[in-house]
C-alpha cells in the first residue's frame, strides 16, 4: 500500500546512527543518501527516509513488520543500545490481537518506533 515514509529529524547524523543499529536486525540498511537525508530499506529499495529539519509535533509512530519474535527482541535490544528509550519491552499485546508481539522504542526525536510480529509462534 505505501511506497515509503519520511520522518523529519533534528540531527541527521545522530538519527542515522540510531536507525542503522535499530533496523539492522530487521534486515534494513542505509541504501541511499541525498545530503542530510537517508533512505533505509531492504534489497536496495528505500522504505523509510529520514531528513534533517524541524521534527513534526506530535511525534509519529512507525511499525516495522518482523518475521518472528526473536527478531522483535533483537530490534528492541539494538534500538536501546543505539540510544533509543524504551517505550514497551518485547511481549504480547493481546489487546491488539492474541498473537500481536511487539516492542516499542522512542528514537532520538521522540518518535515511537515499533517492531511487530503477528504470527502465533
Amino acid at each position: 500500500m505505501l511506497d515509503h515514509i519520511v520522518i523529519t529529524v533534528a540531527d541527521y547524523e545522530t538519527s542515522k546512527a540510531f536507525y542503522l543499529k535499530a533496523l539492522e536486525p530487521l534486515g534494513y540498511e542505509l541504501v541511499m543518501e541525498l545530503g542530510a537525508a537517508g533512505g533505509f530499506g531492504i534489497a536496495g529499495k528505500p522504505e523509510l527516509w529520514i531528513r534533517e529539519g524541524e521534527p513534526v509535533k506530535p511525534p509519529v509512530h512507525v511499525a516495522f513488520n518482523s518475521p518472528d519474535r526473536p527478531t522483535v527482541d533483537a530490534f528492541h535490544s539494538a534500538a536501546i543500545d543505539a540510544g533509543g528509550k524504551d517505550n514497551g519491552a518485547p511481549g504480547l499485546r493481546p489487546g491488539y490481537h492474541p498473537s500481536y508481539y511487539g516492542a516499542f522504542v522512542f528514537d532520538p526525536d521522540g518518535n515511537n518506533i515499533e517492531a511487530v510480529c503477528h504470527k502465533a509462534v
